[in-house]
């Protein structure tokens, strides 16, 4: 296997940016959405590089995969709860449209590079 530094992964990097815009909307949505959508949001954008960072350090390129995969189903997880923002018109549209944007590009990365690095074994 070769060992990855997730700090320098585009994926992690991208994921940690992520985070931030996440946070950044979340503190704009209403205070009853303090223990649901707020919350459920911050959970995934934090599962997503911390799942990815988790994975870099296991000893198989699969076992990694694995965590690549708990990184791309939390994404999918926080896709829907960012829809349910726009169904119900939470925060600002511009912003949320751009995290929906960055959530897809990154699924793609995540997709591509676990597929990558499961051609390695």
């Amino acid at each position: 296997m070769i060992k990855h530094n997730f700090k320098k992964l585009t994926i992690w990097i991208d994921a940690m940016d992520l985070c931030d815009l996440t946070y950044n909307y979340t503190d704009t949505l209403p205070n009853k959405e303090k223990y649901n959508l707020v919350n459920q949001l911050e959970k995934c954008a934090v599962s997503i590089p911390s799942n990815i960072s988790e994975g870099s350090g296991k000893r198989t390129n699969i076992h990694f995969a694995e965590f690549l995969t708990t990184a791309l189903t939390s994404s999918y997880e926080m896709e829907t709860q960012l829809l349910i923002c726009e169904r119900r018109k939470y925060g600002n549209e511009n912003e949320l449209k751009n995290i929906l944007n960055k959530v897809e590009v990154l699924q793609k990365q995540i997709s591509n590079f676990r597929d990558k690095i499961l051609t390695q074994n």
